[in-house]
């Protein structure tokens, strides 16, 4: 028998719940209760109980969180379109608006397999966590994935997250994204260039966790706006596609209109701006010269 019963337990997380939400956390009732089944493996709705260690380490991990250290570094775990990668302090934390650029640049992909009847070639610049190229490549079961990634210490955690979903699926390169030299092997043969790159304008961090604990080098993307970095990937994208291949690009809501003028001006014959499920301006969608048939 549990030493802490299971009305207590519940009692317990409620009571996190209140605290964390006192401390401006949003998500404060499902990050207590997620809290807690990370202590217990197993959902709280299902336990008849936590043992008698339970509330020192509940406490702790509770107040973690109430000083606003990110839910995913603590239980070191975060989802992405069904996916659970490891997530480690220093790497960018994935956020869910990203599943739905994942989601086109797939899409384009599977078009692409299903149309042509051949492998298709996809690259991820600034891979992060490699939770885009691992998503690919487990949604694509045909697709050769690269990844480039620049940080040392998101390269490695790049590829243990994709070693251990899709092994053998992703190739993940340490370098710059935005170097022609990185991957100029493939230039005019991918399919798919997909990129969720630093763009955040300088000073313009949303949030305080962000601010605090998502390293700087995968938030700011250059110069006032915040659109050095994004449009260079659109300049490498384009020497990276073959006619008609397919580049999607996270951005922030404010640099749709600037970077489909860019991606016109690199060469891309078709660019359009795509919204998130909030309904906000979130990626670009370009199409390198000549008819898509993505």
């Amino acid at each position: 028998m549990s030493a802490i019963d299971r009305y207590a337990l519940r009692r317990m997380v409620r009571e996190a719940g209140r605290t964390l939400a006192r401390a401006g956390v949003a998500s404060a009732e499902n990050d207590a209760r997620l809290l807690a089944e990370h202590l217990l493996c197993r959902p709280v709705l299902l336990a008849d109980g936590a043992p008698e260690d339970f509330p020192v380490a509940y406490a702790e991990l509770v107040e973690r969180r109430a000083t606003r250290e990110p839910l995913q570094h603590i239980v070191g775990i975060m989802w992405f379109r069904g996916l659970e990668l490891t997530a480690r302090p220093g790497v960018f934390i994935v956020r869910p608006e990203t599943e739905v650029v994942a989601g086109v640049a797939i899409d384009a992909a599977r078009a692409v397999a299903a149309g042509e009847r051949r492998a298709p070639v996809v690259v991820d610049l600034c891979t992060g966590s490699g939770a885009i190229a691992a998503s690919v490549a487990r949604e694509v079961s045909t697709a050769r994935v690269l990844a480039v990634e620049k940080a040392p210490s998101a390269v490695d955690l790049a590829r243990e997250n994709c070693q251990r979903l899709v092994p053998s699926r992703v190739r993940v390169i340490r370098g710059d994204a935005t170097d022609p030299a990185v991957l100029a092997e493939l230039d005019g043969r991918v399919d798919v260039v997909v990129s969720n790159p630093p763009y955040v304008p300088a000073g313009a961090v949303e949030d305080l966790e962000t601010e605090r604990h998502d390293p700087d080098l995968a938030l700011y993307g250059g110069g006032g706006d915040g659109l050095a970095i994004p449009r260079a990937i659109v300049k490498r994208a384009a020497a990276l596609l073959r006619p008609g291949g397919v580049l999607v690009m996270e951005h922030d809501a404010g640099q749709g209109t600037a970077l489909r003028q860019a991606a016109l001006g690199a060469g891309f014959t078709e660019a359009v701006t795509g919204q998130d499920l909030t309904g906000r301006d979130r990626y670009l969608r370009a199409v390198s010269e000549r008819a898509s048939r993505a």
